[in-house]
């Protein structure tokens, strides 16, 4: 790890515990190594787990952490040097707040829960399984098995025995989610009330500033490289092309386990990355537009606009799921649901006067449903935070 890395790390602890979120030592699988489930770089994979007490001893959160995707042997092999690729450069320790938080205040339908915060090492979101390795590259591209190692390693230290579970993540993580829900529920046990909750991981099928899909050529490449189709859910792949069903909305309407979604309708890493991507956008027109919508013109405010509409109709399948729920702000942020301030606290989006962690825990509890959508045009929302990011 360089001295910048791990001064960054040390920085985001310390400010994680200055806000009350506890730090969570990291727990390195070393057991999967033999099964090859590991990380880009062959190292094992990591996790880190903060034991649930009192009502929520036999209740499970399980949050997949993000960090984007890489798609070819050159991002990859860069990647393996990382913590995003090998748990040998990870930080020991993570702050857990936000959906993970203990504390009651801030959290207060998982704070006692069983928290696990799953490292991302593979660059596919969980999916990837190839079983040969280079020897030129040496790179392993195990990401489901990592997965699976994961859970059943969490089974046979009492999730065997949940009453009540979540899969969740944050961006990537948060495609993992969708990806791995129904393969979760099936796994756990027949009794237990298993849901899934994606933060920023709604990623879309989207047209770019050309009228082209430069996301689908993009994920088209993690896909084969990583051996993703067999990682991807059967009910979508057994009709649509694998590389779809790395899209959300081609994955949900099969889904037969509760899918919450928490996104924004004008996602900071979309309009980056779907919308405007530098590929695309050669002439460098969207340079200062899609890091800061302020900096946008009316023409290109319009085009964000339009990818607004674009993110409504992928949204579909969730709105017409019976148990589905979703918070769609209008904010220009990614992954909100990470910290205390954007899960509940003051600083955090509202959609209906309503906060992330109000909304997702009623939902969760059969309380209320929540399926709202916020005002339409940016910036009408103005309790929304700066752009946010965990990739």
């Amino acid at each position: 790890m360089g001295r910048q890395q791990q001064w960054r790390s040390i920085v985001v602890v310390l400010a994680l515990l200055m806000i009350g979120a506890g730090a969570v030592p990291i727990t390195y699988l070393d057991s999967a190594v033999a099964k090859g489930a590991v990380c880009l770089d062959g190292s094992p994979p990591a996790y880190h787990f903060d034991k649930g007490s009192g009502s929520g001893v036999n209740n499970w959160i399980v949050h997949m952490e993000g960090g984007g995707w890489c798609n070819d042997i050159a991002s990859c092999s860069e990647r393996k040097n990382t913590m995003k690729g090998s748990s040998k450069f990870m930080n020991k320790d993570f702050g857990f707040s936000g959906i993970l938080g203990s504390k009651q205040s801030s959290n207060p339908d998982f704070y006692n829960w069983n928290r696990i915060k799953v490292r991302y090492c593979d660059g596919s979101s969980f999916t990837g399984d190839v079983e040969a390795v280079n020897p030129s590259n040496k790179l392993f591209f195990r990401g489901a098995r990592v997965w699976r190692a994961v859970i059943d390693d969490l089974m046979a230290k009492g999730m065997n025995k949940a009453q009540n579970a979540i899969l969740s993540g944050c961006s990537a993580g948060a495609l993992a989610a969708i990806l791995h829900c129904d393969q979760f529920r099936a796994i756990l046990p027949s009794s237990a009330n298993v849901k899934c909750v994606s933060d920023a991981g709604y990623f879309i099928h989207g047209k770019d500033i050309s009228g082209g899909s430069y996301i689908e050529s993009y994920y088209s490449k993690v896909v084969a490289l990583h051996g993703s189709a067999k990682g991807l859910p059967e009910s979508c792949t057994s009709t649509t092309k694998p590389e779809l069903c790395f899209f959300p909305q081609y994955v949900a309407p099969s889904m037969r386990t509760p899918l919450f979604v928490v996104n924004a309708a004008f996602d900071s890493w979309q309009i980056k990355n779907v919308l405007a991507p530098t590929a695309v956008d050669k002439s460098k027109e969207w340079k200062n537009c899609k890091l800061d919508l302020k900096k946008c013109t009316a023409a290109q405010l319009q085009t964000v606009q339009g990818f607004r509409d674009q993110m409504l109709n992928a949204l579909a399948p969730v709105q017409s799921m019976a148990s589905g729920g979703l918070f769609l702000d209008s904010c220009h942020a990614h992954c909100q649901g990470g910290s205390a301030a954007s899960w509940s606290g003051s600083q955090g989006p509202s959609v209906d006067d309503t906060k992330i962690a109000k909304a997702v825990g009623d939902w969760f509890n059969d309380r209320s449903p929540f399926k709202k959508m916020d005002c339409p045009t940016y910036p009408c929302n103005p309790t929304c935070p700066a752009v946010s990011s965990e990739d």
